[in-house]
C-alpha cells in the first residue's frame, strides 16, 4: 500500500474535516519519529494516516472493523498490527516501535491541536512545549485526552515528555497549513 491509496481509503471511510486533519497531524508525527529513528518513512506515515480510518463509520467497533476491511484488501500484516497497537484494549503488544511510536503520537496531536485553540490566534506556531505541558497540568482542559497515554508512550519511545512533545509539535507546525491551524 502506497500513500495515495492510504489517502483514497481514509477519505472512502472518513468524511469529518477534524478527523482528516487528525490523520494528517499522526502521519507527519509519524513520518518524522521514522526519519530520527532510521525507519521506513513511508511505512511508518501510512500507519498514522489509516490508524483511525474507520473511526467514523464504525466508532463501536474500531480498531477491529478496520482490521477485517485491511485485510480483506490485502494490506501488509504489520500495518494492520501497528493501527491496532495503537489502542490498548486491542490486547496487541506495543513490542516494535513502529506500535510504540503510534501509540505515543496519537493522543498528542489530538492534545497539541487543543492546545493550539486557546491561543490569541489559534495557531500552532504560538504553541511552545512549555504552553503544551501546563496545559497536560490542568486537568480541566480537554479531559477527554489521556494523559497517561501520552506520558507512557514518551516513555517507550525512551524519549523525555520534552523531547516527545518537541518532536511532534514540531513536526505539526510543518503542515500548519494543511490543519488550518
Amino acid at each position: 500500500m502506497n500513500r495515495r491509496d492510504a489517502l483514497e481509503l481514509l477519505h472512502e471511510y472518513t468524511k469529518s474535516k477534524n478527523l482528516i486533519k487528525h490523520a494528517l497531524a499522526v502521519e507527519i508525527a509519524m513520518k518524522d519519529y521514522a526519519r530520527i529513528f532510521k525507519e521506513d518513512e513511508d511505512l511508518w506515515q501510512i500507519v498514522g494516516l489509516l490508524h483511525d480510518f474507520d473511526y467514523e463509520a464504525y466508532p463501536e467497533e474500531h480498531p477491529n472493523k478496520g482490521k477485517e476491511i485491511l485485510e480483506k484488501r490485502g494490506v501488509a500484516p504489520n500495518i494492520i498490527d501497528a493501527i491496532q497497537a495503537h489502542a490498548e484494549f486491542t490486547g496487541v503488544l506495543r513490542d516494535t516501535l513502529l506500535k510504540k511510536a503510534i501509540f505515543a503520537v496519537d493522543e498528542l496531536t489530538g492534545f497539541i491541536v487543543a492546545v493550539s485553540l486557546v491561543q490569541p490566534n489559534k495557531s500552532l506556531s504560538e504553541v511552545t512545549v512549555n504552553s503544551v505541558k501546563k496545559k497536560l497540568r490542568q486537568k480541566g482542559f480537554a479531559r477527554q485526552v489521556k494523559r497517561d497515554d501520552i506520558i507512557k508512550g514518551a516513555k517507550e519511545l525512551d524519549q523525555s515528555l520534552e523531547e516527545h512533545i518537541g518532536n511532534v509539535l514540531k513536526s505539526m507546525q510543518t503542515i500548519s497549513n494543511k490543519l488550518e491551524l
